[in-house]
């Protein structure tokens, strides 16, 4: 068996056991051959055919993939708490089930440029907030060299998760790890203001949070279930956020903030709201951003 037909077969399998996507894939072809090159030992951008794909897989290789997709189809965990392994923007970042795995489209915008044009010139603080493994954070970090950025988070183990990443990167002196419910902690608040707050929070609404997928209840319902403070329409966390949020920001300070498929939901909370809808691969309308002034308004 040559590995594109083991990785073709690894699709069949997962298509014929209806997997969710979403975790850093789309599609079954593209899960296969990230899981079945990783159990192989090679890099994730080797071609399926050519001279440097292996001709032959031996009996040992087969199963141990075969081993690993079975384990996909029946845990339904996603891709990267098996590897214990999430890419985003060419980043590699340490991830396992203390954390949701990083998917934000902030980390394209970061890299894109996307949102240059409105910082200004003395940006130099950065605030990360609902930082999950310090993904944004750390890209930040690596795409504005200038700056040092604050990730926090309220789960301690998304902080100790985030710990590793930032040690991986080697940005110990770069990035400080905080504790903090929202904007609330003191030791937080000592480091701004801040010239960017970047947050992909918990937006999802309640009818959407009960018929999520089995991967995606794999992961912590607290980085996901927007309704904490007991609503429905996915925004409790975005509400205290907003009011917030200009006492810690810089006079040309701005925020960048994710909120997937719930623009309707957080138009009909903040209706009066002058937000810029920022372009990204999937659209126009899952990533926002409002300046200092515009949330004062």
């Amino acid at each position: 068996m040559t590995l594109r037909e083991l990785v073709e077969q690894s699709a069949r399998h997962m298509q014929a056991a209806q997997v969710a996507f979403g975790h850093g894939t789309d599609n079954a072809l593209d899960e296969a051959a990230w899981l079945v090159l990783w159990q192989l030992g090679l890099p994730l951008d080797t071609a399926l055919d050519g001279p440097e794909a292996p001709t032959a897989l031996t009996l040992a290789q087969r199963s141990a993939c075969e081993a690993l997709i079975g384990q996909r189809i029946s845990t339904r965990k996603p891709a990267a708490y098996l590897t214990r392994q999430a890419w985003l923007q060419g980043y590699s970042f340490y991830v396992d089930e203390r954390v949701i795995v990083p998917r934000s489209l902030i980390a394209e915008l970061l890299v894109d440029g996307g949102i240059d044009y409105f910082l200004h010139a003395g940006t130099h603080k950065v605030l990360d907030l609902c930082t999950g493994n310090g993904s944004l954070a750390i890209i930040a970090a690596h795409v504005y060299p200038d700056t040092v950025v604050c990730a926090s988070d309220v789960s301690q183990d998304a902080l100790d998760v985030a710990a590793i990443n930032v040690a991986q990167h080697g940005l110990q002196t770069r990035i400080t790890l905080l504790p903090s419910d929202g904007l609330d902690a003191p030791a937080l608040q000592a480091q701004g203001p801040f010239d960017l707050l970047l947050c992909n929070p918990p937006y999802v609404n309640a009818d959407s949070m009960a018929v999520l997928p089995p991967e995606f209840r794999a992961e912590p319902a607290l980085a996901l279930d927007g309704n904490a403070d007991g609503g429905r329409d996915g925004m409790d966390f975005v509400r205290r956020l907003l009011r917030d949020a200009p006492q810690h920001l810089h006079p040309q300070g701005v925020l960048v903030l994710e909120i997937g498929h719930e623009r309707a939901f957080f138009e009909a909370a903040f209706p009066a709201l002058a937000a810029v809808w920022l372009p990204t691969s999937a659209g126009e309308d899952q990533v926002l951003l409002l300046t200092r002034e515009s949330l004062l308004a």
